[in-house]
Formats: structure tokens, C-alpha cells, sequence
């Protein structure tokens, strides 16, 4: 048998938003919600316990997503740094490289440059050797030629001199047998010391 109570409306009553509406219930809808009373409705306060259990999880989630909402806000922030950030670093990382680069280039052509100039310097100071052995060698080969010369003179005068010296002791063997042996002072030369001397004057 229902109660009085059941078949009186509420003073105030406060009915959920349609579902036509473009708006979701918010928890305080859910919590002040009043339903029309019926002969064989659903037990009044089971039906207002599960709107508060109902309305305290909406809310929970309410918050819950609320918390979610800036948590991906100040992620996406986050990321919009890191990208930024990413992108300086890409930046610098590109212009190091350009500048590795270019240093090695400059590296490599300077180290070329260097090579060309110490080969010049190098066959310069080969050809200027090579002159001076060729120089050395013409010296030397003159000296040769020199004392050749010197030598075969030498021999040609000593030669002179012997054939000179058994002329002088053919004539003074002869001498010898012609005219008697007289002595000679020891302040005068010999014939043949004269000679000698002659033949040494006019050499």
C-alpha cells in the first residue's frame, strides 16, 4: 500500500535534462534530480541513494578528467618546448657539422697547398744539387785532366833529364879516355854538374 507521502509531488521538482538536449548532466543535476511519483515506481529512497552514489562518481570523473585536461595541456606544452628545443639542437648540429666541414676542406686544401709548395721547394733544391754535382764533377774531372798533364810534363822532363844525364856521362867517358885525369878543385862544379845545371836552367 503506498503512502500518502508517495502520491504527493514534491513542492519543488527538478527533472534531468532531456536527452534531445545539446548539454550533459552535470553532478548537481544528478544530485538534485526529482522524479515524478507512480502507483509501481522504484522505491524513492534506493532511487535517491544510487543519484548521490551516481553524482559523487560523475563528479569524481568530472575532476578527474579536469586533472587529465591539464595534465595533457602541460604535456603538450611540454612537448612544444622539447620540440623546440629538438629543433635548436637540430639547428646547432647542423651548423657544427657545416663548420666541421668547412674546416676539414680548408684543412685538406691548406695540407695540399703545403704539399705542392714543399715539392717545388724539393725539386728546386734537387735541381740546384744536381748543378752543383754536375759543377763538382766538371772541377774534378779538370783537376784530373790538370794533373795528368802535370805528370806527363814530369815524366817528359824527367825523361829530358835522364837522357840528358847519359849524354853527359857518354861525353865525359869519352872526355875521360882523351884527356889525362887532372884534379878538380872542390869549389868548381863537375862537367857534369855543369851541365845538369845547363839542362835544369833551361828546362
Amino acid at each position: 500500500m503506498l503512502n500518502s507521502e508517495d502520491l504527493t509531488p514534491p513542492a519543488e521538482t527538478r527533472r534531468l535534462p532531456s536527452p534531445d538536449r545539446h548539454s550533459a548532466p552535470t553532478p548537481l543535476d544528478v544530485r538534485q534530480a526529482r522524479f515524478a511519483t507512480s502507483m509501481r515506481g522504484y522505491d524513492r529512497a534506493e532511487v535517491n541513494a544510487f543519484l548521490l552514489e551516481a553524482a559523487d562518481g560523475y563528479e569524481q570523473a568530472s575532476r578527474e578528467n579536469e586533472r587529465l585536461r591539464q595534465d595533457v595541456a602541460r604535456l603538450d606544452a611540454s612537448l612544444s618546448q622539447y620540440r623546440e628545443l629538438e629543433n635548436a639542437l637540430k639547428g646547432a648540429l647542423m651548423s657544427a657539422q657545416k663548420v666541421s666541414d668547412d674546416m676539414k676542406e680548408t684543412a685538406s686544401l691548406d695540407a695540399q697547398r703545403i704539399v705542392r709548395e714543399a715539392e717545388g721547394r724539393a725539386a728546386l733544391i734537387t735541381q740546384k744539387a744536381q748543378a752543383a754535382l754536375e759543377d763538382t764533377q766538371r772541377e774534378i774531372d779538370g783537376l784530373r785532366l790538370k794533373r795528368r798533364e802535370s805528370e806527363v810534363a814530369l815524366e817528359s822532363i824527367i825523361a829530358a833529364l835522364h837522357n840528358t844525364l847519359e849524354f853527359v856521362r857518354e861525353q865525359d867517358q869519352r872526355e875521360t879516355r882523351i884527356i889525362p885525369h887532372r884534379p878538380v878543385s872542390n869549389t868548381q862544379p863537375s862537367v857534369v854538374e855543369g851541365r845538369l845545371l845547363n839542362v835544369a836552367q833551361s828546362a
